[in-house]
């Protein structure tokens, strides 16, 4: 009989237990570093990725935009110390970043933050036809945000970079001749183009190093990490993922031609501790381009996978 009493109590807690680990996660409103623009109309890409690791973690948090211009800089600074006004940033990972911040280590745009090609002036376009290494590049100066990690990757290889504090003050600076070129990622470039038609994409050369950006938190916020952790796991796993990484980018990486370009490939100095190089299936590379999933999406003929329920609506102010 006493055996009888003490195995239900047991089991009580047992059951308890049990319930308690299905429950749902408490829900939430996180603030997340403002994205500028969108494309078609649609929520910009990391919003929409956000939203779909919050779905496939199985959590309905939901989620506000930060003040209008908060540089990166303050970004950091502000998540880094807790201060409330800011719970996610989506920004390239470096050493620094990871030790400041807890990082969640997925490449959120597979790599290809990390495949360059030029903005010039249309007068110059002929001197970069015939470069072919870095060694030739480097009687060109560059232009590069200054808090961007880029910056240590071009300077590594010995390219002159000039900085400027404002992402619209680069696009002034090549115009007027103050840089010869502004590297950009091979998802930004059309769209840049199209507000800055003086200038030319150099149809030629694309620059690559191993980089990305990744999903910032507080370091103590654990729990949302690891929530992160799950459901962008989940999405790569089932292919949820590449559908929504393609739906939005892949007429701009068709556009580009990188498989008629010349790649120059730059060693990555302030490459994240945590860059998870030996999964090839979190990157890009020109095998992407025969993939079906590819090939449907740059015909327009993929939808984005729409979250599960409605639940991560975004507001468009701070807290």
């Amino acid at each position: 009989m006493p055996r009888i009493a003490l195995f239900l109590p047991s089991c009580v807690l047992f059951l308890c237990a049990l319930c308690l680990c299905t429950l749902p996660a408490r829900a939430a409103t996180y603030t997340m570093l403002r994205i500028e623009g969108s494309e078609a109309g649609r929520a910009p890409y990391g919003v929409a990725l956000l939203e779909l690791a919050f779905a496939k973690a199985g959590v309905c948090h939901s989620l506000a935009l930060s003040e209008p211009g908060m540089k990166q800089a303050r970004a950091v600074h502000e998540l880094a110390q807790g201060t409330g006004k800011l719970d996610i940033m989506i920004t390239m990972s470096s050493p620094e970043r990871e030790t400041a911040l807890l990082g969640v280590p997925v490449p959120l745009t597979k790599g290809l933050l990390g495949w360059r090609i030029a903005l010039v002036r249309k007068e110059r376009l002929h001197q970069f036809a015939e470069v072919r290494s870095a060694a030739q590049l480097q009687g060109f100066v560059a232009g590069m945000g200054h808090d961007w990690p880029d910056t240590a990757v071009l300077r590594a290889s010995g390219l002159p970079v000039h900085l400027s504090s404002t992402y619209t003050g680069m696009f002034r600076m090549l115009e007027a001749g103050r840089i010869d070129y502004f590297p950009r990622a091979v998802k930004e470039i059309q769209a840049e183009h199209g507000r800055y038609p003086a200038l030319a994409v150099e149809p030629h050369l694309v620059l690559r190093y191993p980089a990305d950006a990744y999903f910032f938190v507080n370091r103590r916020n654990t729990r949302l990490a690891a929530e992160l952790r799950k459901g962008l796991e989940a999405a790569i796993a089932d292919g949820s993922f590449d559908r929504l990484f393609y739906s939005y980018f892949a007429p701009q990486i068709a556009a580009a031609g990188l498989e008629r370009r010349r790649i120059i490939d730059l060693p990555n100095p302030a490459q994240a501790p945590s860059l998870p190089l030996e999964r090839p299936e979190l990157w890009f590379s020109l095998g992407e381009l025969r993939r079906p999933v590819f090939v449907a999406a740059a015909r327009g003929r993929v939808q984005p996978p729409v979250a599960a329920a409605p639940c991560s609506a975004v507001k468009q102010a701070g807290r």
